[in-house]
């Protein structure tokens, strides 16, 4: 009986030891990296904003992508206007910027859009790489800058910070702050300094022309970015965090709007954790290769939701067992090592948020923010279909 409880708990620890050991490493190693010495300026880019049915917001990110510092003749600002039915065409030529339209009803998707328009910009020869920026977001000056100093240093594909814009927006914007803090920002600093790839975040990201003819951009599902990083990472690159450099977009504060997006993202990563992870799991071990292997790992790993939840019933089950069994108590221990390790995790998050001790006080409403996912991921969503998320009413 001992040997079988024994076992049972063994098999029940061991997730929740494989989960907070991964998230510990990427705690202690998230400390800031020093960026690299500025550019020589010289490189021209494309900045391509691909955009749905987006004129009450298009306008105020050509407004900032506008003030870039970086000589103007440099860059261009390039509007996939991609099926719409608005005046997202309109407002963008009004603005300066260069208008692709581009009309199939029936290929519809942000990743069609990204391919349609890497592929004008290769036949165009007029830049050596290209931006990637949501249609409603604000960027950093920096920006080019940031992506261009780690290109002249051999990178080929970089990722910018990638934040909230309204983190006070309701109690689902601070709670994803936090979210974009841990994921975004802790990881990707973890990364950098390991030498890992931070992968793609869908916005602020950056990849060379000579790197999109070497590996051709093939991601059409409903998470076409964290698919193209993966890509990328079977092919042999990294992708650079340049935390310095950032864009940050509105939160989804409607809960109709915010429920899909998560249901978009979560049921996402699921279906390329099942397409990509044994090809990454095969490249690691094969190659050998600890970009992939990370790259896998991070598919692999729950959510944070997901981990918190079964931490907290791990903790109750084993303690419930060491009362009755005092033998049993080491996994309670172990059980409770996990945990503390997703709590240094989260607090670490918190401190590189910047938000303080309002961070702290965002963490009150956690426990709802569980529940409200799990019960969104329990509905159904529509897939493959792009429809960018209505953040807040123009």
């Amino acid at each position: 009986m001992d040997a079988a409880a024994h076992l049972a708990l063994l098999l029940l620890t061991l997730p929740a030891l494989a989960s907070g050991v991964y998230l510990l490493v990427l705690t202690l190693c998230s400390g800031r990296v020093a960026p690299p010495p500025r550019s020589s300026r010289s490189l021209r880019f494309d900045v391509l904003v691909p955009a749905h049915d987006e004129a009450g917001v298009i306008g105020r990110c050509l407004a900032s992508l506008e003030a870039l510092d970086w000589p103007r003749e440099r860059f261009r600002v390039v509007v996939i206007a991609d099926n719409c039915g608005d005046a997202t065409a309109a407002v963008a030529r009004a603005a300066g910027a260069t208008v692709l339209a581009r009309l199939e009803p029936d290929v519809r998707g942000k990743g069609h859009a990204l391919a349609f328009a890497f592929a004008w910009s290769r036949a165009q020869r007029c830049a050596d790489a290209v931006v990637i920026v949501d249609a409603d977001t604000d960027v950093s000056p920096n920006l080019l800058e940031a992506c261009a100093a780690r290109i002249e240093r051999g990178a080929e594909a970089v990722q910018a910070h990638y934040g909230v814009r309204d983190p006070g927006a309701g109690w689902r914007a601070r709670l994803l702050a936090l979210a974009f803090a841990l994921f975004h920002t802790l990881r990707s600093h973890a990364r950098e300094r390991l030498g890992l790839s931070c992968g793609i975040r869908g916005n602020g990201w950056c990849v060379t022309h000579a790197l999109l003819a070497r590996a051709p951009y093939r991601a059409f599902g409903v998470t076409e970015d964290i698919e193209y990083g993966n890509a990328l990472g079977l092919a042999g690159c990294r992708v650079h965090y340049a935390g310095e450099a950032e864009v940050r977009a509105p939160a989804a504060t409607a809960p109709a709007e915010a429920e899909r997006q998560r249901q978009r993202w979560e049921g996402g990563r699921y279906a390329l954790a099942r397409a990509q992870a044994p090809a990454l799991l095969r490249a690691a071990l094969t190659r050998p290769s600890r970009v992939c292997l990370d790259l896998a790992l991070d598919l692999l790993v729950p959510p944070l939701a997901l981990i918190a939840l079964y931490d907290a019933l791990l903790l109750v089950a084993t303690a419930l067992a060491a009362l009755a069994v005092p033998a049993l108590a080491p996994w309670f221990w172990c059980a409770a090592f996990a945990a503390a390790c997703v709590v240094a995790y989260v607090l670490r998050g918190v401190a590189l948020s910047g938000r303080g001790l309002a961070g702290l006080l965002d963490l009150a409403a956690a426990p709802f923010y569980v529940l409200w996912k799990l019960a969104t991921l329990l509905r159904p969503f529509e897939r493959g279909v792009w429809m960018p998320t209505r953040r807040r009413a123009p």
